[in-house]
């Protein structure tokens, strides 16, 4: 069968980098390492930590937005559920990670 495939021979070997172009590649690295901490690192948990205060301050009587476009008045606030009242008849049970955004007083009555 070997008059199908060809015969591969290795090439000679390659010689070694030497030590002088080793702190090239390390300057690279540190540079990658750097950029990913202050574009993806930093921003993202700045970002989670401003949401746990959020979250954290829910009260009665607050205007949110939920991640999904619903906004309206906090009726009741538990542990891991917030009450949130759409309408005068209309009240909606979501968790309180889905609360994207807090909204200045009166602006429901605005809208």
């Amino acid at each position: 069968m070997s008059f199908l495939i060809p015969a591969a021979y290795a090439d000679a070997a390659a010689p070694a980098a030497g030590p002088a172009g080793s702190g090239f590649e390390w300057v690279f690295l540190v540079g990658f390492l750097v950029i990913f901490y202050l574009m993806i690192w930093r921003p993202q948990a700045k970002r989670a930590k401003e949401h746990k205060s959020l979250i954290g301050n829910l009260q009665k009587g607050d205007e949110v937005v939920t991640s999904g476009g619903i906004a309206g008045k906090v009726s009741k606030v538990t542990d891991d559920f917030v009450v949130i009242e759409v309408s005068d008849t209309v009240e909606l049970k979501i968790q309180k990670v889905a609360i994207a955004a807090t909204l200045p007083k009166g602006t429901l009555k605005a809208i």
